[in-house]
């Protein structure tokens, strides 16, 4: 009775690892590369969350965007509604300064964002200036973009103030 369930066991541990090692592979073979390019080209829409900085849902928006590129230089044209009523626009331009490599511009972002494409992923880092009260702040954005398909592009983004996290955003952007 022990042998036959030490065999079982065996046999077991070994289809777990057999699946785990052919899923890995499979998912390797499907992952496509985030080209900027295709994917930021033509009309797109992104449905999101705002977080606040305990992970709380705070708000909710959908997007229109609109993304061609002339010369080299990429445009990305993003038409916000939040369900409170608020309306957002926001107007990127990129330009690649390298493989893999862009710099973004857009009216409320100060300076400019660094955009760094790594296989089916694109990292950007800016600097974002948001109304605040009668004020304005400025918060340092960190955005991970993961294209989960070639129509879609899963994004996260993480709010800082003096190094610390003061709210999080969330959205999914498709083709």
């Amino acid at each position: 009775m022990k042998v036959i369930r030490r065999l079982l066991i065996t046999s077991f541990l070994i289809s777990l690892v057999d699946c785990a090692g052919n899923s890995e592979a499979q998912i390797a073979r499907q992952n496509t590369p985030l080209v900027m390019e295709e994917f930021f080209s033509g009309n797109l829409t992104a449905h999101g969350i705002v977080k606040d900085w305990r992970g709380r849902v705070i708000r909710r928006f959908s997007a229109d965007i609109v993304a061609y590129w002339d010369r080299g230089i990429g445009t990305i044209e993003e038409d916000f509604v939040f369900d409170d009523g608020e309306i957002d626009r926001r107007v990127w331009k990129l330009q690649s300064t390298g493989t893999g490599k862009y710099n973004g511009t857009a009216g409320d972002v100060i300076g400019i964002g660094e955009v760094s494409v790594e296989d089916d992923s694109a990292f950007l880092n800016y600097i974002l200036r948001i109304p605040y009260g009668d004020d304005t702040l400025d918060v340092r954005i960190d955005d991970r973009m993961y294209l989960v398909s070639p129509t879609v592009l899963l994004n996260e983004s993480k709010l800082r103030k003096f190094g610390v996290q003061v709210g999080e955003l969330v959205l999914v952007i498709q083709k």
